[in-house]
């Protein structure tokens, strides 16, 4: 039987003759499949002589024919410039690192405060783990860090050296908060900078190791945390909180338009606060309204994952420092978060069986097949092709458009046309950034816009998107 360790381990034997290292350690091999006794991979390269590319090909495709089984080899080159495998190296960040281990970040989101979004993320949290998992809480709220208290977890976390830092662990979760390295009642008054360290330090510098699941306790509203952990990583989709009261709802609306801007996956929508149970009379009070959270979930095909009643219990075990679900699992809120927990398990299960079809554009592959020359392969199965140059005089950033009327500020004759591409880098699930040899790199090309400057003939008989001053940016 032909496996990717077997493949790897035959082009462990050849050597790079520019760099000196063998393909695979190297990452050079992308894409492995194996299709019966038929091997196909790409080879990212650096830009050698065409003789010397050719040969280190036929080397490659040779120690991979020489596996038993073996019948046919198909080696794609990828032409990458040395400065680019610099670039990539050197910015290879702890994140990127340490994100591996995890194998879903799920955001719990709202539009507006006071909804119980915290409390939901710490009992949602150690709920996944009373299930079984492996679960982290990070606390991105940096506004009003309530993770600390909710988990009765206070003092600062341990430093391991070398900038790593060991989350707590309480009920069965690692957790981090910016409230344990704050004085008690002091503000965090930062610009986005700061909070766009703060997550970055957060995911790439805490020491989570191997995680099922993440959750992200985020502030509310659609600030600088949310753009920054969506540029970061990405999610495998987002939780928003909503009272019954139809105005809660109307302001989480603009939550889920931002995830959906940004191709995150809405996983569900929980209302918080549904109705209260006197314990005296056992009168039913609907305080915040009767089910509009569900309505509008139903109205909009997003998934409706739970209720969670108003109740005095749920505030004292959270005044107290520890989650309903641990300290009376069984009461009407604690059995609330257990459905909620399961129901979110069976939207990410149905996700990953492919349940919903998504129409959005992705890149199955981006690749540099000349100096001066760009190819993305569309999971629809559409090529594009463009030109570094045209490339660079679309970019979208406010340097090169002016974000009040869309006039493009950049002229031609500012960009050199020898410029080309040092290094690219996936934003998230949306988008990608460039590197240029001028060294611009401000830009984020979102997929949509990529897809709509191809220029080739289906493209033009299928789209209207272009407008008349980006005709004829890509090939």
């Amino acid at each position: 039987m032909i496996n990717e360790t077997e493949i790897l381990k035959s082009l462990a034997n050849v050597k790079d003759p520019e760099t000196g290292n063998d393909l695979a350690s190297s990452g050079a091999v992308k894409g492995i499949r194996v299709s019966g006794d038929q091997v196909s991979f790409s080879l990212e390269l650096g830009l050698q002589a065409g003789q010397a590319r050719d040969q280190l090909k036929e080397n490659a495709r040779q120690a991979v024919l020489a596996l038993p089984g073996v019948k046919s080899v198909n080696i794609t080159v990828i032409s990458k410039s040395p400065a680019a495998q610099r670039a990539a190296a050197a910015e290879r960040t702890p994140t990127e690192e340490r994100i591996l281990k995890v194998k879903n970040v799920i955001p719990v989101a709202s539009g507006k405060g006071g909804v119980g979004k915290s409390t939901v993320s710490a009992n949602l949290a150690v709920t996944l783990a009373k299930l079984g998992f492996r679960v982290g809480l990070m606390d991105a709220d940096v506004y009003g860090p309530s993770i600390p208290t909710l988990m009765g977890v206070h003092e600062p976390p341990k430093q391991q050296g070398e900038g790593k830092i060991a989350p707590h662990s309480r009920f069965g979760v690692k957790m981090i908060s910016i409230g344990f390295f704050l004085p008690k009642g002091e503000a965090v008054i930062w610009r986005g900078p700061m909070l766009h360290k703060t997550v970055d330090q957060f995911l790439g510098s805490v020491d989570w190791g191997e995680l099922d699941y993440l959750i992200v306790d985020l502030p509310p509203g659609t600030g600088d945390i949310q753009l920054s952990l969506c540029q970061k990583i990405p999610l495998s989709g987002a939780v928003i909180v909503s009272t019954p009261q139809d105005l809660a709802f109307e302001v989480a609306e603009k939550a889920i338009s931002m995830f959906q801007k940004l191709n995150t996956p809405i996983l569900g929508l929980i209302e918080n606060m549904s109705g209260f149970v006197c314990k005296k009379c056992g009168s039913h009070e609907d305080v915040f309204g009767e089910g509009g959270a569900k309505r509008h979930a139903e109205s909009r095909g997003i998934p409706f994952l739970g209720s969670i009643p108003l109740a005095t219990e749920l505030r004292i075990a959270s005044d107290q420092g520890t989650p309903l679900v641990d300290q009376a699992p069984d009461s009407p809120g604690g059995k609330a978060f257990f459905d909620i927990a399961k129901n979110l398990l069976a939207e990410l299960t149905e996700r990953s069986e492919g349940k919903y079809s998504d129409t959005k554009q992705y890149p199955k592959e981006v690749r540099q097949v000349e100096k001066d020359s760009i190819e993305i392969a569309w999971k629809d199965g559409h090529e594009s092709r463009y030109k570094a140059f045209a490339l660079r005089l679309a970019c979208p950033c406010a340097m090169c458009v002016d974000e009040n009327t869309g006039k493009r500020l950049i002229r031609e004759q500012s960009v050199r046309s020898d410029v080309y591409l040092l290094s690219m880098d996936r934003v998230g699930r949306y988008g990608i950034a460039f590197r240029w040899s001028d060294r611009h790199s401000t830009g984020i090309y979102t997929f949509e816009y990529l897809k709509s400057l191809c220029d080739c003939q289906a493209c033009k008989s299928n789209t209207n998107l272009k407008s008349e001053k980006m005709h004829g940016i890509a090939r």
